[in-house]
């Protein structure tokens, strides 16, 4: 491999274009799981309360009814695992906030202990790959009560109260493994397969290959990671382990992939019934050794320091100027700059907007529906049931749409101690400064990080490369080496080019060396496809194309 690097290109500003932003996509695949749990979660407690007269006490009932929107698409081994977490994250959070709560009143402290709360969430929530709806859930949890009139001797009781409903939210989340045990690596792995089938149909040179190619490796390592959650091998896993590695070979040589077949068996894996066969070659067949384990979890809270940074400012910054500006909940502020930060400066900005937009038309639809919200505590618990529906309903397809369902649902909760002129409310949400300032402390505190992820990316792809390729040179390899090569390098190529399109989206910071980034990418598939083929998983070519391929 050469030692000359291409001269990094010219440093430029992301371009913060509002194209594209409110545009409606298609709907998760299994946005009805969130949904129906969210509503079998918070149902139960709230009309109990509601028929003890204590609806006052809703507000603790559903911080714990709300982590059933967590850990659908984990396999139920590891969302168990996943699920308790997120129960004892909540449950720490709402007891740091019920005990500053009932020790002081002054709302400078309260913003400030609600902003460095934030930012832990964020950043434990991004390290640990919960996955949505992330730290805004606990952000939210935690900032209300924060506010909330409290006591010390109340504190026990209303997080008792939290986590009974905190369990029976994880058993909502559990219930389905007794029909459908291996539904979602099931899932994943039809997810791999229709990804590897949309690059087959580009031939690997077509238009859009690159990001198709992107979006199969990425769909492929996390089908992969979902297998090796499962728990103890089983004949439904290894049948699965086959259909991925079949993906993986269509990647590799998608112009001889047949995209019908991978589709038809993503369709086979619907349901409960038997997972289609997909025969290798036994040289193959038994070295599915699956990806290496991910990074410890202080590795990876190490680049998430500006991150950290940007939602504690943010959401200081944007609890203050609601003080400041007289807003009776700056909880919402803190929210909502809390609920911006994502992977780069353009997700952020383009986040900004969609929540600034859902938010005016949450407050137009909470005016129509207050009415008959006010018609009843009956009515109330029923409307805030109908939201919290909808917003997994609709924040998949674009998250201005959740956010319509969140900004009325979040509106009705306030009510459940005692109902509150409309006027006012609807006046208060829409002064919420939290997006702007949290946008304004994102673009202040950047990620010069971004560029030193991008070159530790290059440096484990090079090395993941030259490691296969030594192998591919010798004469007779250890196909347990080979296989455990070809799964290291698609996963150091999927690491990549995550690193760089989040450096891309990035403000300030020095030049990105992107040609450098295309030419390993080339060189780094180029030798994934030698190997597939020395694994006998390609049609067989001789030893000097195999050496070829292999070479950047």
């Amino acid at each position: 491999m050469s030692s000359a690097h291409p001269t990094p290109a010219a440093p430029s500003a992301p371009r913060l274009s509002l194209a594209g932003v409110l545009r409606v996509g298609r709907p998760s695949d299994i946005w009805f799981k969130p949904a129906l749990s969210v509503v079998a979660a918070i149902a139960p407690p709230n009309l109990t309360l509601l028929a003890v007269g204590r609806l006052d006490l809703a507000m603790y009932a559903m911080a714990g009814s709300l982590c059933a929107l967590y850990a659908h698409n984990r396999p139920y081994a590891a969302r168990a695992g996943a699920l308790m977490w997120v129960v004892l994250g909540m449950l720490g959070g709402l007891a740091v906030a019920l005990v500053t709560a009932s020790l002081t009143g002054s709302a400078v402290v309260l913003v400030t202990v609600g902003a460095l709360l934030a930012a832990a969430q964020k950043v434990l929530c991004d390290a640990t790959r919960t996955g949505p709806p992330g730290n805004v859930v606990l952000t939210f949890v935690s900032s209300a009560s924060l506010f909330a009139p409290q006591t010390l001797d109340q504190v026990p009781g209303h997080l008792a109260l939290a986590a009974a409903t905190g369990a029976w939210a994880w058993l909502v989340c559990m219930a389905p493994a007794l029909l459908r045990p291996h539904g979602p690596e099931r899932r994943a792995t039809a997810t791999a397969l229709k990804a590897a089938a949309a690059y087959a149909d580009t031939g690997g040179t077509g238009e859009g290959h690159a990001p198709a190619r992107a979006a199969g490796y990425a769909a492929v390592h996390a089908a992969w990671q979902s297998l090796l959650a499962t728990g103890a091998p089983s004949r439904t896993r290894h049948a699965l382990e086959r259909l991925v590695v079949r993906a993986e070979v269509a990647l590799a040589a998608p112009a001889q992939a047949d995209a019908g077949r991978l589709r038809g068996w993503a369709r086979a894996l619907r349901g409960t019934g038997p997972v289609p066969q997909a025969g290798l070659p036994p040289a193959a067949a038994d070295e599915l050794l699956g990806v290496q384990a991910a990074r410890p979890l202080w590795a990876r809270l190490g680049p998430l320091t500006p991150l950290a940074a940007r939602t504690a400012l943010g959401c200081a910054l944007a609890g203050y100027a609601s003080l400041a500006l007289g807003i009776g909940r700056p909880y919402w502020a803190l929210v909502a700059a809390a609920s911006l930060y994502q992977a780069n400066i353009t997700l952020t900005w383009s986040r900004a907007v969609q929540r600034v937009v859902g938010n005016v038309v949450g407050v137009l639809v909470f005016a129509a529906v207050a009415p008959l919200a006010h018609l009843g505590q009956a009515a109330l618990v029923l409307c805030c049931l109908a939201f919290s529906f909808g917003a997994e309903l609709l924040i998949s397809r674009n998250y201005w749409l959740g956010s319509v369902c969140v900004t009325p649902m979040a509106l009705l909760i306030t009510e459940f101690a005692g109902y509150r002129a409309t006027g006012e409310l609807m006046t208060e949400r829409v002064a919420d400064t939290g997006a702007l300032v949290g946008f304004a402390a994102a673009v202040a505190v950047t990620n010069r990080r971004a560029g030193d992820r991008v070159e530790h990316a290059l440096t484990a792809a090079d090395r993941a490369r030259e490691h296969a390729a030594r192998l591919l040179g010798e004469p007779d390899p250890d196909p347990a080496a080979l296989e455990s090569a070809r799964r290291g390098l698609a996963a150091a190529l999927t690491d990549l080019r995550t690193a760089a399109d989040a450096a891309a989206g990035e403000w300030w910071q020095r030049a990105l060396p992107q040609e450098r980034v295309v030419l390993t990418e080339q060189s780094g598939h180029r030798t994934l496809a030698a190997t597939a083929r020395r694994q006998g998983l390609l049609p067989d070519q001789d030893t000097a194309t195999e050496t070829e391929d292999a070479r950047p």
